[in-house]
C-alpha cells in the first residue's frame, strides 16, 4: 500500500511480515508458497507466525499513539522464546546479538528489534493509523509525527473524511 522506501536494517524484515496481511481486502500473502518461502516459513509455523504479526502489528500500532487493533498476545512473552546470544570479534572484540539459529523467524525477529532499539529507529516503525490499513512503515519525518503509510491514499482518504463532516 504504502509508497515509502523499506525500513532501514532489520526492521525490514519486519515491516515486510507486518505487511503480509491487507486488513482492507483480506488477502494474506502467507497463505501462499511464495509468500511463506520469503520468510522461509511452513504451512505448520503460520498459526504462531500470525500471532506474532498480530503482536508486533499492536507494537507498532502503540509507536504511532494508538490503542492495539485486537487483544493480542504481549510481543515481550513471545520475544522471551527467541535463541539469541552475543558474538564477539576474535579481531576487534566487536560484539553483536545474533540469533542462536538463523531458521527461526522469531529469533531474526527479536535481533531485528534488538539493534533497532539501541540504534534508537525501533520507535520510528510504526502501523498507519487509518483502521482498515494498519499497514507498517518507517517514519522519515524529522519530527517522526507521521500518522498514515501513504499520503496519497490513507492520509488524503482521512483528510477527505475530516473535511466531509464539517460540511453542513
Amino acid at each position: 500500500m504504502s509508497e515509502r522506501s523499506a525500513a532501514p536494517g532489520g526492521l525490514a524484515l519486519i515491516e515486510s511480515l507486518v505487511n503480509t496481511l491487507d486488513i482492507e481486502t483480506g488477502h494474506d500473502s502467507l497463505d501462499t508458497a511464495d509468500g511463506r518461502a520469503r520468510f522461509g516459513l511452513t504451512e505448520d509455523e503460520l498459526p504462531y507466525v500470525r500471532t506474532l504479526r498480530e503482536s508486533l502489528r499492536a507494537v507498532l500500532l502503540a509507536h504511532a499513539g494508538h490503542p492495539p487493533h485486537r487483544e493480542v498476545t504481549p510481543l515481550g512473552e513471545l520475544l522471551a522464546h527467541a535463541p539469541l546470544y552475543v558474538a564477539v570479534d576474535g579481531h576487534d572484540g566487536s560484539a553483536t546479538l545474533a540469533p542462536a539459529d538463523t531458521g527461526p523467524l522469531l529469533s531474526r525477529v527479536a535481533v531485528a528489534v534488538a539493534e533497532a532499539v539501541v540504534a534508537g529507529t525501533w520507535a520510528r516503525l510504526k502501523a498507519c493509523e487509518a483502521g482498515t490499513c494498519h499497514w507498517a512503515y518507517y517514519d522519515r519525518s524529522p519530527a517522526g509525527r507521521g500518522r498514515w503509510c501513504s499520503m496519497q491514499v490513507c492520509g488524503a482518504r482521512a483528510k477527505m473524511r475530516r473535511y466531509r463532516a464539517k460540511q453542513p
